[in-house]
């Protein structure tokens, strides 16, 4: 496709209707996974999403095993482990990445082995560890949309709640703010955005849709709105990037869209050490002596 204009190949791609199915689905995970990573992140608990995929792994495999809809077992299944984690992590002496630990690899191994014991290691195995642009049926797809917009809704909603349980929870806990109820929340939501998430991505890349694109915008914005803000636009550039180089080379979409933002930030790492160093000349050359 070397040759060929960059529209009529985009015209080409989106003449398919689980292309546009996927890309509308991802545009809006990749948007929530963003937009929640910010919290995560500064909250040292960006792990969060590693764990509650493998427990998705999980909850899909079982949901094969029994010829359950895959999504209407996995999401009340992730949204109790993700409560789980946070009250074994703020009560337990198992604390943040030791209790994420505990519960992923548990799951997985609960994944792997009822796979084992029923359908065997085929292809749906690799699209639930990897994901796949094909996963998403019509009742997937409606069922996702709906879902990611609420968690839009809610983001929204409770957004100043969410930079003060963020910032200073301890603060936010003094005037009175709810901080348990917040936590949930964050944790409800990045549960919805990873099993959605994982149909497409899959369990052992989703995490990155959370992560990278915070990191990402971290380089250069120094204000949380200024940093959800660039996070969110981030992301959905990558995976808009990485969908359309996965059509064009024939890649795997999960792994193409975690290396644009892989590349997006080394972009934003070099800008932020060229301003720095840009600043050090400056104030090197304004300290020189006459």
């Amino acid at each position: 496709m070397d040759n060929i204009p960059f529209v009529v190949i985009l015209q080409d791609m989106f003449s398919y209707t689980f292309i546009i199915r996927a890309v509308l689905v991802g545009f809006l995970v990749s948007l929530c996974a963003s937009l929640l990573g910010v919290s995560l992140v500064l909250k040292r608990y960006s792990m969060i999403g590693d764990g509650l995929s493998h427990v998705g792994f999980g909850a899909l495999a079982i949901a094969g095993a029994v010829n359950l809809a895959p999504l209407t077992v996995a999401i009340p299944i992730v949204v109790l482990a993700a409560f789980f984690l946070l009250r074994l992590s703020e009560h337990a002496p198992i604390k943040g990445d030791a209790a994420i630990a505990l519960i992923s690899t548990g799951a997985l191994a609960i994944g792997v082995v009822v796979i084992s014991m029923t359908t065997g290691m085929n292809t749906d195995v690799c699209n639930y560890l990897f994901g796949s642009i094909l996963a998403m049926s019509k009742s997937d797809v409606y069922l996702s949309i709906a879902l990611s917009v609420i968690v839009l809704t809610l983001f929204i909603l409770f957004y100043h709640k969410i930079f003060a349980v963020t910032f200073d929870e301890t603060f936010a806990k003094a005037t009175g703010t709810k901080t348990g109820t917040y936590n949930m929340l964050i944790a409800f939501l990045t549960a919805l955005t990873i099993v959605l998430g994982m149909r497409m991505m899959g369990a052992l890349l989703i995490s990155a849709l959370i992560i990278f694109p915070a990191l990402t915008s971290m380089r250069l914005c120094k204000h949380f709105r200024t940093v959800t803000l660039c996070s969110g636009l981030v992301s959905v550039v990558c995976f808009l990037t990485g969908v359309v180089i996965s059509y064009v080379y024939a890649t795997p979409t999960g792994a193409s869209v975690v290396i644009m933002n892989m590349v997006a930030f080394l972009v934003f790492w070099g800008i932020h050490g060229m301003r720095s160093h840009h600043r050090k000349q400056e104030h090197r050359f304004h300290l020189r002596p006459l």
